[in-house]
């Protein structure tokens, strides 16, 4: 082709027969100039050689439970499936709520709960990582008690396959349904049940690893090794919820093992068993307490009408040497229990038909949590902390993700006298 190109000019002034020479001979300049450029083109474009286009290798399907978040119905949380063209995507995803919060006889508070922001990264198909991060009555104030800013999750995954998958990270405790399920849309009531907030903590997070994947069948798990509980902020109302140590100078001299296995295998049915043991004396000289907690719990649906209830047990060994040591330290006596009990179950039921693009939600939730179910030798338990309580309500959701909330809480103890006053709460909570 190219020597066609140098022979074209003389080829063409053939063609122009009774012409001046002159004017033939500027034709063959131009022409030829033009052709000098086009071949230098060409050389260019033969000595580029073509890349080959290398297609990466298909990865299996990774289907772990909860891949990269606890929160499964928010949409944007990921998927492990993820294509390589969205690896890069930063999904972000939030929660926030404020109440209206009136006791008996007191004066009513407004407060800005919660704003909580989640922000999620795909490193890969494989390794994804997923935070949120929380602001508590609306603003921080230095040196005062005005609001808190805590870290409430954040891990990485390792996505092997579906049965096993490794977790590491500031992860939340995987025992009961609110604490890992804690979002405004996602339970009735203005305020989280007691039993999970005495009996078990509430947004009870720790330091730890561990593994999680799905066993088919329905069945899938969570099990972790994680920092300890400090058994020297125990108090006998609130039980071990202040001993949280919630990523902060936490232990990890005697790990505490924790475990859930849960059942989804039938439509609208969800059960759930969580066990937890772990020694917490690590601020303590002499003395290092065992806690234990075993819980259960499910969720059903059947048309219009929801159940859902849970049961807590939890055993802290050495309950009386934990006594007389913080007695020692304090000069008071903590009076904390050797155990505590808590249960409640609430049935509800939607008002709207299915079809309706709005819900309406009523709900009556019978709750009895004692943090002093049972006493050490030499210790006698306080009836002000053997409560229970009624908790009767209405969720409006104009949106699947906004819910509307009223409740009305008449409140009781084994105490004849001071017993605890009602309460009558009003909230807006929301996720996207």
């Amino acid at each position: 082709m190219v020597k066609f190109f140098r022979f074209a000019p003389v080829l063409f002034a053939c063609t122009l027969y009774g012409q001046s020479t002159a004017d033939l001979e500027r034709r063959v300049g131009e022409l030829t100039s033009r052709v000098q450029f086009l071949e230098q083109k060409i050389n260019e474009l033969l000595a580029v050689k073509p890349q080959p286009v290398v297609t990466p290798p298909a990865e299996p399907a990774v289907l772990p439970l909860e891949a990269v978040s606890p929160l499964e119905t928010i949409s944007v949380r990921g998927d492990s499936r993820s294509s390589a063209d969205s690896e890069s995507r930063l999904p972000v995803s939030g929660y926030m709520d404020f109440h209206f919060n009136k006791d008996r006889g007191l004066p009513g508070e407004f407060d800005f709960h919660r704003f909580v922001l989640l922000f999620g990264h795909s490193f890969s198909s494989r390794l994804k990582f997923w935070s949120e991060l929380e602001v508590e009555h609306a603003f921080v104030e230095g040196g005062e008690e005005r609001g808190e800013v805590a870290l409430e999750q954040a891990y990485i995954d390792f996505l092997i396959k579906s049965q096993f998958n490794l977790r590491a990270g500031m992860l939340l405790t995987p025992v009961g349904i609110i604490n890992e399920r804690h979002e405004p849309p996602a339970f009735n009531g203005v305020e989280r049940p007691f039993v999970e907030t005495f009996i078990i903590p509430s947004t009870w997070r720790e330091m730890g690893f561990g593994a999680t994947g799905d066993l088919g069948r329905g069945f899938r798990y969570r099990a972790y090794l994680m920092s300890s509980l400090d058994a020297s902020r125990f108090t006998s109302g609130e039980g071990f919820g202040a001993g949280k140590t919630n990523g902060f100078g936490a232990s990890f001299r005697n790990p505490a093992k924790v475990a859930r296995l849960e059942y989804v295998g039938l439509r609208r049915l969800a059960l759930g068993a969580s066990v937890y043991s772990g020694h917490t004396g690590f601020n303590l000289s002499g003395v290092n307490p065992r806690v234990r907690i075993l819980d259960v719990d499910g969720r059903y649906s059947y048309r219009r009408f929801d159940l859902r209830g849970l049961f807590a047990d939890t055993w802290i060994s050495k309950a009386g040497e934990l006594n007389r040591a913080l007695e020692l330290d304090t000069g008071a006596n903590p009076n904390i229990a050797s155990r505590m009990r808590g249960a409640y179950i609430e049935p509800a039921v939607h008002v709207f038909p299915r079809r309706n693009r709005h819900d309406l939600i009523l709900f009556a939730r019978r709750e009895a949590w004692n943090t002093q179910h049972k006493m050490p030798d030499g210790y006698v338990p306080l009836p002000q902390f053997d409560r229970n309580s009624w908790v009767l309500g209405a969720t409006y959701k104009p949106h699947a993700d906004i819910a509307v909330k009223f409740d009305y809480g008449f409140n009781r103890s084994a105490r004849s006298v001071f017993r605890p006053v009602d309460s009558i709460n009003l909230g807006i909570g929301w996720w996207f």
